[in-house]
């Protein structure tokens, strides 16, 4: 399966490409960076420290979408967005991983994926989405007798807050009580708020040092609480859940899929 990398070179870039180049049925077909980048028309095995592989870093996302059974996307709202029209039009996978998109944004990649497979996941991690259907059930069986707070810490650096996964944990906590995240939701508290409404699902975002991402999702209730947590110490953990994604979807038809879907949870 020919698979490439838009935004190749950053450090998520570089880890997809090595997860692509390591996983066996693969092979890169290419990368992409900004025009300009003095990376441009370097063999994409050299810049991994490899031996070459034939393929190419490019400014033009059109000729790897062309040479490409999948794309993998780990850029920016509105180069994703962008991608998923070329995904359309080509009826190559993409496989998304970016996160803060709008719903607007969201609603876009919905309108492509009715031409092409897109997988989009705010965490590629195995055990962040097992996390994620723990928490949808945990939700169903203990109701709103018990106080959700969702904490997350990041990497300083990290742009959006709360984290696409954070949100993500938030929206599976929700559809375990049947509500809707954004009627429920608090995303920070300041000043004097007020008590805390029953049923309402709380964020708190924690930022600093070089943290890959420590999600923790607390059930608290009178005389008791339960905390399910995952910590991941390593990016290479989503580099490799994005490559399952697209091994996947190669048999699926056009829709939009979560990771969820691939690991049948």
């Amino acid at each position: 399966m020919k698979i490439g990398i838009v935004g190749c070179a950053g450090r998520m870039g570089r880890m997809l490409m090595n997860a692509v180049a390591d996983t066996t049925g693969c092979q890169l077909s290419g990368g992409t960076e900004r025009p300009g980048s003095a990376l441009i028309g370097k063999d994409v095995g050299e810049v991994l420290g490899r031996d070459a592989l034939g393929a190419f870093i490019g400014e033009n996302p059109s000729a790897l979408f062309a040479a490409s059974d999948a794309v993998i996307d780990f850029t920016a709202p509105a180069a994703t967005v962008a991608h998923a029209v070329l995904a359309a039009e080509m009826g190559t996978i993409l496989i998304v991983g970016t996160t803060g998109l709008s719903k607007d944004d969201e609603a876009k990649l919905a309108e492509a994926a009715k031409k092409t497979t897109i997988v989009y996941a705010p965490n590629f991690s195995v055990g962040v989405n097992l996390l994620m259907a723990l928490t949808e059930r945990a939700a169903a069986i203990l109701g709103d007798d018990y106080d959700i707070e969702i904490v997350e810490m990041h990497h300083r650096h990290k742009v959006d807050a709360p984290s696409g996964t954070a949100l993500g944990l938030g929206r599976a906590a929700a559809k375990g009580r049947a509500v809707a995240l954004d009627s429920v939701w608090c995303k920070s508290r300041d000043g004097h708020p007020g008590a805390r409404p029953k049923g309402e699902i709380g964020f708190a975002t924690l930022r600093g040092g070089d943290v890959v991402g420590d999600h923790t999702v607390m059930f608290a209730a009178e005389g008791e609480r339960m905390e399910l947590s995952h910590k991941a110490s390593s990016r290479a953990v989503f580099a490799k859940g994005a490559v399952r994604a697209a091994l996947w979807a190669k048999d699926q038809g056009p829709g939009l899929y979560s990771m969820r879907d691939v690991l049948g949870l």
